[in-house]
């Protein structure tokens, strides 16, 4: 009798299922894979919600208070365009996710870290709503990056 390499032996159960992935479990998996859906959605709602902050800052800068010495100083204008090109970035990202493109996963994550770094450096005019953003990134980040298409169900 031939004795198979123990490489390849595996004892039952120890195989992960499709929806589970490799060290994964179904709960993880679950929160993974509903999570990058929250994540699509999370990207198309900030993408949206940057386009409008960008406008308003665009064709009225009055409505934001202007901060004395900040360190990172820079123009409400320039933020308004860096804001309106990040969010349009966002929602075509965050459309091309929830239809399952592996390219917009990666696209996102690089995305929601420039996201994060506008926002720490937006902190002056917007510290609110700034923090809040840095911890929507900073979820979506998580997201897309531990799932794997295998995990839905």
């Amino acid at each position: 009798m031939t004795q198979q390499p123990h490489a390849t032996q595996q004892s039952a159960g120890t195989t992960p299922t499709p929806t589970q992935g490799p060290g994964f479990t179904p709960t993880e998996a679950a929160w993974a894979a509903g999570g990058v859906v929250f994540a699509g959605v999370l990207m198309l709602m900030n993408g949206i919600l940057a386009i409008f902050q960008g406008i308003s800052l665009l064709a009225k800068d009055g409505v934001w208070t202007r901060v004395g010495d900040y360190v990172y100083k820079m123009n409400l204008t320039g933020w308004g365009v860096i804001l309106l090109c990040l969010g349009a970035l966002a929602v075509v990202t965050g459309a091309f996710i929830l239809r399952g493109a592996a390219w917009a996963r990666m696209t996102g994550i690089f995305l929601a870290s420039l996201s994060m770094l506008a926002q720490f450096l937006f902190l002056p005019y917007a510290p609110v709503w700034s923090v809040i953003m840095i911890g929507i990134d900073f979820f979506v980040i998580w997201a897309l990056a531990v799932y794997r298409p295998g995990m839905r169900a």
